[in-house]
């Protein structure tokens, strides 16, 4: 862990201030594929993944929650390991990455749209983090204020966030909050596992409620909602380095021993499917409030992520704008938003990531691996102007079909969704019993029609490829 601390700071306080979005060069790209697994591993794990496995059950029982977990974590980390490997190959980040197939106008829009799932991260985080800073309050002190330990971790994070990646996180979070996490991650799992009654866990029959597939759904929304972020630290791989095995099962481990130790903690300690109810059993079942405290330093590392990425995501777009009032802004923000957010609210959030982030991917991976054959080279990725249209068909078409599965958001918009698909197309709504969920039949659609549609704009004449100065010579001004 520290070899990776000391790698990230030294690209990240070398070598992306003076790259910026520019391609970075192979003698500069230095983490290798362990160091990659390392690190998505560490992004994959926290409070909120257990809080969305203890959704899956007592709905589907303990051995098909388990399947969905794993089905589910082995199809959402493919497009993230994929778009991970074009951030290896071309070294820019993700935003710049969506430039060809959508133009440099057309790419604002994903940068808009991961703005706003990050402002909704951050919303989440601080509420789950809040909500289990009032548990271990009420165990060590007798203090019930959630309100209070909400402000507080808003204020911790967000001043994290203005700190940046280096002096603050980078030298305590990834030095010691991962031990943290992963330790009492460790006993939480060997405490459930020892007071449990497995064999009858493993035979109590599902309630009901909660389609198999529309489960699948819940597990792949967690991976792909880093999609729009994991060529940003992907671009610093090493040539070779095999920077996609190292995302995939690094990111894939962590999905699945989290997600399935949620609904162990469900099925097992009686926890409720929501924050409070996971940190209620924690503290319960697996040593009280230290162990939550040690859950808690681990999930403000995400917290932090979120904070900064939405306020480097707003700059690719306004790069003037300083970034230090944007991190504040987004933690006030965040902190807003936390105050009126319900675990009511969660798994429709989680949905509508789905909704917009999987059709992409499939626009994305279509036209990069199948069109260009798994190169777009500086020229390409640095020339596009305007916003091609052709591409937002496509990604329109996998959003509706998804909200046609799966229809999630708030009451006005699946009441929009109802008129256009029972009223106007004549067509069942909602489809909740598909036999393949949402995100498949998606990501299928889109991927097809853009493999159609992207055909007439791509130059017969192969790849793109990257032109000689792109990976000689100085370093290039930022941005």
């Amino acid at each position: 862990m520290s070899s990776l601390t000391e790698r990230l700071e030294r690209v990240l306080e070398r070598e992306a201030p003076s790259w910026g979005i520019r391609p970075v060069p192979p003698d500069r790209r230095r983490l290798s594929g362990v160091d990659l697994g390392v690190l998505w591993g560490d992004l994959s794990v926290g409070l909120l993944v257990m809080v969305t496995g203890a959704l899956l059950v007592p709905a589907l029982g303990l051995p098909k929650a388990l399947l969905a977990i794993v089905v589910g974590s082995a199809i959402g980390c493919l497009p993230l390991a994929l778009v991970g490997l074009a951030g290896e190959r071309e070294g820019v980040p993700s935003m710049v990455l969506f430039r060809p197939v959508l133009g440099l106008r057309g790419s604002f829009l994903p940068s808009a749209l991961n703005l706003l799932q990050l402002v909704g991260w951050t919303a989440v985080e601080f509420w789950a983090m809040g909500q289990v800073a009032n548990v271990a309050s009420k165990r060590v002190f007798g203090l019930d204020a959630s309100h209070f330990w909400l402000a507080f971790v808003a204020v911790v994070c967000t001043l994290l966030a203005v700190g940046g990646p280096i002096l603050v996180v980078r030298r305590w979070l990834e030095r010691f909050g991962i031990y943290l996490l992963i330790g009492s991650a460790l006993w939480i799992t060997a405490r459930v596992l020892a007071s449990a009654d497995l064999g009858e866990i493993w035979r109590s029959p599902a309630k009901g409620g909660l389609p198999f597939w529309l489960a699948v759904d819940l597990v792949i929304v967690m991976p792909i909602s880093w999609l729009p972020l994991v060529a940003d630290y992907n671009r610093f791989a090493r040539p070779g380095a095999g920077g996609f095995a190292g995302t995939y099962w690094g990111y894939l481990a962590g999905n699945v021993w989290f997600y399935a130790l949620g609904a162990l903690l469900v099925l097992a300690a009686g926890a409720g499917a929501d924050v409070f109810g996971i940190g209620t059993a924690i503290a319960a079942s697996a040593g009280g409030a230290v162990v939550l405290i040690a859950l808690l330093v681990g999930e403000s590392d995400n917290a932090f992520a979120d904070i900064y990425s939405a306020a480097v995501s707003t700059q690719n777009v306004l790069p003037d704008l300083p970034q230090r009032a944007l991190t504040t802004t987004v933690g006030a923000v965040g902190f807003m938003l936390a105050l009126a957010f319900s675990m009511e609210r969660y798994e429709l959030f989680l949905l509508l990531i789905g909704s917009v982030f999987v059709p992409l991917a499939a626009i994305f991976m279509a036209d990069y691996f199948m069109l260009h054959r798994g190169r777009y080279g500086e020229g390409a990725l640095f020339s596009p102007t305007g916003v091609n249209v052709r591409s937002l068909l496509p990604w329109a078409i996998g959003f509706l079909l998804y909200h046609w599965c799966a229809p999630t958001g708030p009451q006005g918009w699946i009441d929009a969704m109802r008129t256009l698909f029972h009223d106007w197309l004549h067509l069942p709504f909602p489809l909740l019993d598909s036999r393949l969920g949402a995100s498949i039949p998606s990501f299928a659609a889109a991927f097809v029609l853009s493999l159609v549609i992207l055909r007439r704009t791509w130059q017969p004449g192969g790849p793109t490829r990257t032109r000689p100065e792109a990976s000689a010579g100085g370093p290039r001004p930022a941005g």
